[in-house]
């Protein structure tokens, strides 16, 4: 089959492909841009799965490229969807404490929000319960009033009307299998295409197509598959996001209330790791090569204990009992048990770069790249906050790599 020709082609389809197709085709108006998807529907993965909280930016350090960010992305995401009308709540969110470790650990927080330029307050556990009466807090909490919450599949909705009436082409159900680099062509199931500029944006297999294009040599993706329990229509609806104070080693958050657009709650998610890359439900997209490559690297991470994988794999699983998810949640709302918190909803997969060489997990955004490819591998939480201002900033490093 004769291939059709880009200047770039964007191989994933989730929210940073979408992003990042919109920016290159501001950046370089004249520009030909193709989003290859294998999925039928774009942001079927991590991208449509997610919680849809736009978080403020005040659990990363300010040399990170979270912080800058998830500040910004915060702003910009908020003010998009107020110009598409799409559904917001901007409820806030309260971080909370169980102990006086917690207290030390919010300290931590609070300052990373002065030196990130985030707004957040310090508040009594009195003052906290005015935000949330039911709220469970010692000593006290901090306020974030620009903490919210979207429909992530509304926004992706939008965003690919957007890149198409830019005069982005978009390739659903199509399945990236291999780049032929002597004839600059992407070759498909439906298809060749021949590219100027090859743009990785796969999520899950990131680091598989990175391999190919020789980066992602000291990285490799561990997926951790997330599941939050809902809870049933009730005479009580807490009225902001509540989280605990993490645990800062880890780019977990520990269980916590979410409140979806509607403003109903649930409670997660888990961060259980995963036996193959799409490992959502039962033998659903199983995969033998995949299953036996991420069962051994576990093995070895359970063995050698890197980054106490052994603590955070068996506090993990621990949360996929009800009662034990439900246990969590109510050291920060009280008479949880009223919420019917028994349904678990829709799994998604978390696609956390780990580093090899190292041993650790990698807790910043991470990409490769150079005058022919560039490779977004670690886009994990909060990358769908981050995406706006994150994809300019990426479009701007593919220019300078391109020149």
């Amino acid at each position: 089959m004769n291939s059709k020709n880009y200047d770039f082609i964007i191989i994933g389809g989730g929210i940073i492909g979408l992003t990042l197709a919109i920016s290159l085709k501001k950046k370089f108006f004249d520009s030909s841009v193709l989003i290859i998807e294998k999925e039928k529907i774009l942001g079927f993965h991590a991208s449509g799965r997610n919680s849809g909280v736009l978080h403020a930016g005040f659990y990363y350090t300010s040399d990170s490229l979270k912080a800058k960010f998830t500040r910004d992305g915060n702003i910009a995401m908020r003010e998009y969807c107020r110009q598409k009308s799409i559904k917001l709540n901007e409820c806030g969110k309260l971080v909370v404490c169980k102990d006086e470790y917690d207290l030390k650990g919010l300290s931590e927080l609070e300052n990373r929000a002065k030196n990130n330029s985030v707004e957040v307050y310090r508040v009594t556990s009195k003052e906290a319960k005015k935000i949330e009466p039911r709220v469970v807090t010692k000593d006290s909490a901090l306020w974030s009033p620009t903490t919210s919450s979207v429909d992530p599949k509304q926004v992706i909705s939008n965003l690919l009307n957007d890149a198409i009436n830019l005069g982005v082409d978009v390739n659903s159900d199509t399945q990236y299998l291999f780049s032929d680099r002597n004839k600059k062509q992407v070759i498909t199931n439906r298809g060749n295409y021949g590219y100027g500029y090859f743009i990785n944006a796969a999520g899950l297999y990131a680091d598989k197509i990175a391999i190919e294009w020789g980066f992602s040599q000291n990285y490799r993706i561990l997926p951790f598959k997330g599941l939050y329990l809902y809870s049933s229509p009730s005479t009580y609806r807490p009225k902001v996001h509540i989280y605990p104070v993490p645990d800062l080693k880890y780019p977990f958050l520990g269980v916590h209330f979410t409140l979806t657009v509607d403003g109903f709650a649930k409670i997660g998610p888990t961060a259980i790791p995963a036996f193959w890359r799409e490992n959502y439900q039962g033998l659903e997209r199983f995969n033998v090569s995949e299953a036996v490559e991420i069962i051994y690297r576990e093995a070895g991470l359970w063995m050698k204990n890197k980054f106490d994988f052994r603590s955070l794999a068996v506090s993990e699983i621990r949360k996929y009992y009800k009662k034990n998810m439900i246990k969590d949640a109510s050291l920060m709302l009280s008479n949880v048990d009223e919420l019917g918190f028994k349904k678990w909803g829709v799994p998604g997969i978390r696609a956390q770069l780990i580093n090899i060489k190292k041993g650790s997990l990698e807790m910043d955004f991470v990409y490769e790249g150079d005058k022919k490819s560039f490779h977004i591998l670690n886009a994990v939480s909060p990358a769908f906050t981050c995406s706006i201002p994150f994809s300019s900033h990426l479009a701007d490093r593919i220019s300078d790599l391109i020149e």
